[in-house]
Order: C-alpha cells, then sequence, then structure tokens
C-alpha cells in the first residue's frame, strides 16, 4: 500500500472527516534533504472534520501528527496540513 494511501487509510479511520486531500508533493523536493527515491516523502493534507471543534491549529496539527506517529518516523519527511471544522470550511467558501 502506497504511503499516500496509508494516510488516507487512518485519517478518515480515526477523524471520520468530511474532506480529506492528500496531495504527494515529493516531485517539489526531489534532490533534496529528506527526498526518498520514488517519492512518496513530502505530503499536503487539508482535512475537515468535526474531530478538531474546541481545538487550536496547534491542537489540531498533534493530533494528526499522533495518529500519523508511525508514518511520521518512517517513510514521511514533510507534513504540510491545513485543518477545519465543518464551520470552518462552510465560512471559507
Amino acid at each position: 500500500m502506497s504511503v499516500a494511501e496509508t494516510i488516507r487509510q487512518k485519517l478518515n479511520r480515526a477523524l471520520e472527516p468530511q474532506l480529506l486531500d492528500v496531495v504527494d508533493e515529493s516531485h517539489l523536493h526531489a534532490g533534496h534533504a529528506g527526498a526518498r527515491e520514488g517519492g512518496e516523502s513530502h505530503f499536503r493534507v487539508h482535512i475537515v472534520a468535526a474531530a478538531f471543534s474546541g481545538l487550536n491549529r496547534v491542537a489540531r496539527q498533534r493530533l494528526v501528527n499522533d495518529i500519523l506517529k508511525q508514518e511520521l518516523a518512517g517513510p514521511i519527511h514533510a507534513l504540510a496540513m491545513k485543518t477545519q471544522t465543518p464551520e470552518e470550511s462552510a465560512d471559507a467558501q
């Protein structure tokens, strides 16, 4: 299973998001530190989930990092994230 699919499965299971977008940006980092041959090392995620309600930005990111702890210790070198509640997502549109 790809790293991107593992990210999707773990975040879907833990957060039950209304929106989950996982983008592999590894190609943008080819030749840089942490870039692996074949990619799947740099990701950007956008998550809209009710589980973020009442949490500040740092707490939301810690929650995601905890969910992906194993991947962050291994194949993931960098993870950029946008975390929103459903209300915040609706306000942005």
